[in-house]
């Protein structure tokens, strides 16, 4: 079993082969600590470190753990070192359907519900949409039918010529906040997935200074940068928080976030009550409650 188990992991690994030692390293220089800073963290000597990291030494499962908790190393890439040092993954990875996550896709809907008539919308690693509440159909009025197919990409749906980008009134600075969360984003997992999406997403018209843009978003919402998305209800001011699971054992639950949207001026909040009777926009979660 734990051998099939190996191999099913392996078949999803896109990180070319490597020991686990090596992998360590790429993480450690790609959080910029030095040997020391690191071994400091971990409570063990920087010669101990070395000789993991080039290979003299094999870790123990417990050890690469430690170093990857230390270097916050996403759950899948922990599953990853672990296969690259022999061990089994210690880390689930079930698809969001599967019956052992009924509760997981149950505080998410929970969440979602109870942040109408606000909009609100569950993604996965690669802002894929998962799922979304009533709130969210009013605000995707006028986007091609195909950004708005299975799976939804919401960056790409926000930022495309053909979306949501010929809506949004300060295009300029949403854009580089969007672009600038999927940098940090792409650094801290090297995902090849989302590096791509990066570079898709750049190549999308609506860069520049913003200075005409700007003026278009009311200024009480200064302290964060907003969305200002015009409707036929007027234009919505939003900002945004993003939640996630505090302390996930499976793969797939790490990776979920939900962005929830908030009023940045009292037009605003008038006016997603009044949008909130519209037809709820249809996703997989949907489909499967009904």
């Amino acid at each position: 079993m734990e051998t099939a188990r190996r191999s099913r992991y392996r078949q999803t690994m896109t990180a070319p082969v490597a020991h686990a030692g090596a992998l360590l390293r790429e993480w450690r220089i790609r959080r910029r600590l030095s040997q020391l800073d690191l071994a400091c963290e971990a409570g063990i000597s920087t010669r101990h470190l070395s000789f993991i990291e080039t290979g003299r030494s094999r870790p123990s499962r417990e050890m690469i753990l430690h170093l990857a908790q230390g270097l916050e190393v996403p759950l899948r890439e922990r599953n990853e070192l672990l296969l690259a040092a022999g061990y089994a993954p210690v880390y689930t990875a079930k698809p969001l359907d599967d019956a052992a996550l009924a509760a997981a896709r149950k505080a998410v809907n929970l969440v979602l519900n109870g942040h109408e008539p606000l909009p609100a919308l569950a993604l996965d690693r690669h802002w894929n949409l998962i799922a979304a509440n009533r709130a969210v159909a009013p605000l995707l009025g006028g986007a091609a039918p195909e950004l708005l197919a299975p799976p939804v990409n919401v960056l790409r749906l926000s930022l495309h010529p053909d979306g949501l980008a010929r809506r949004i009134v300060n295009l300029p600075e949403w854009r580089a906040h969007l672009l600038e969360r999927l940098r940090h984003q792409v650094e801290i997992t090297a995902d090849a997935s989302l590096a791509e999406l990066l570079a898709e997403l750049c190549g999308y018209p609506g860069g520049g200074s913003g200075d005409s843009a700007s003026g278009a978003v009311n200024s009480n919402s200064s302290f964060v940068v907003p969305l200002g998305l015009a409707t036929d209800a007027g234009t919505l001011n939003l900002f945004s928080t993003t939640t996630v699971f505090g302390t996930p054992l499976d793969v797939t639950v790490s990776e979920i976030a939900i962005e929830s949207f908030f009023p940045a001026d009292e037009e605003t909040a008038t006016a997603l009550s009044r949008l909130a009777g519209i037809q709820r926009f249809q996703t997989p979660a949907d489909a499967e409650e009904s």
